[in-house]
């Protein structure tokens, strides 16, 4: 069975590989182009393009999915199947395309969680598990036939990074696993909307904003906390910090630890040492900060920034 590989960022590569690793002819590989990164502004490959290259795989790179030259050189490749994780909406053209249809590898259990940011939300839900899902593409983003799904624990010290390896993985073997059932003609397709009721709400997964990531310090403990690992490493949970100089410093937190003993002056107030320590309250506790970066600065653990901006009680989270 030939396959087409559509892929972009590092979640998709681990399914990439475990097809070569299996020895499936991987006709192809879409990707996203070359881009300018970084202060060179250098143009940086994807994941998944250096992979291919790697493994002298044929790369496409089209800027335009519904160019009609570039659907063409893709016919032209006489594909059975199309492997879709990490990519962009594809036009129907291309996903109707080969004979046994197109599947796309998502980050989470569908229904549940249908959007761009799934690992992020469960997260910063504060949900105890989550998974990844093989289904058929169609119209509606997120919504075709389920094919396989696959349980991951959220563990208490999950960040959106650590959880992201290990949908990754997971991912991957689900990936083989479709196309095994594919290819042996046992695929089962389950609708969606069997699997959803009236009673229970279906969490979403919105692409996220500037906005979204801004931490509340009016909120309870347990969500600010679950906000700070969800968005950790990217793109990150921030806040500003309010100095006794009226200065107001940006600031990135990517990890801290949680208190839930009752806070003892309103949300935003500091508690500090000075030294190691740094506590901000919250509407029901407090949130110890562990790591963070400030506008311009790299990022650093809360000792090098207590010693390099002498932080005191007089300031303020906002």
């Amino acid at each position: 069975m030939k396959i087409i590989f559509l892929g972009t960022p590092e979640f998709a590569v681990s399914s990439l590989d475990i097809l070569i690793k299996n020895g499936y002819d991987v006709c192809g590989v879409v990707t996203a182009p070359d881009k300018p990164a970084g202060r060179g502004q250098q143009l940086q490959q994807s994941a998944v393009k250096k992979y291919a290259e790697s493994h002298q795989l044929k790369v496409l790179q089209p800027v335009n999915l519904k160019d009609a030259a570039w659907v063409q050189e893709l016919a032209s490749l006489n594909a059975d199947l199309f492997i879709v994780v990490a990519f962009r909406m594809l036009p129907e053209a291309v996903w109707q395309m080969p004979p046994f249809g197109t599947f796309n590898l998502h980050a989470s259990l569908l229904p549940d969680y249908r959007g761009a940011a799934p690992i992020n939300w469960a997260i910063i839900n504060g949900e105890k598990e989550t998974g990844v899902t093989t289904f058929f593409l169609k119209h509606e983003i997120d919504t075709g036939e389920i094919i396989f799904n696959e349980k991951v624990v959220i563990e208490e010290s999950d960040t959106a990074g650590t959880l992201h390896d290990k949908l990754k993985e997971t991912g991957a073997a689900l990936v083989l696993k479709t196309v095994q059932a594919i290819e042996n003609g046992n695929c089962p397709r389950v609708s969606q909307d069997a699997l959803i009721s009236s009673e229970k709400k279906l969490n979403t997964a919105p692409k996220l904003n500037k906005q979204l990531c801004r931490i509340d310090w009016n909120k309870p403990v347990n969500n600010i906390y679950n906000l700070i690992r969800g968005l950790s490493p990217y793109p990150s949970a921030w806040t500003e910090l309010k100095t006794s100089e009226e200065a107001i410093i940006p600031l990135k937190i990517f990890s801290s630890k949680k208190d839930g003993n009752s806070p003892v002056a309103k949300p935003g107030t500091i508690i500090t040492d000075k030294k190691t320590l740094l506590k901000v309250n919250t509407l029901d506790g407090s949130i110890e900060i562990t790591k963070l970066q400030p506008a311009g600065k790299n990022k650093m653990n809360i000792k090098d920034f207590l010693n390099g901006y002498k932080a005191n009680e007089e300031w303020f989270m906002v």
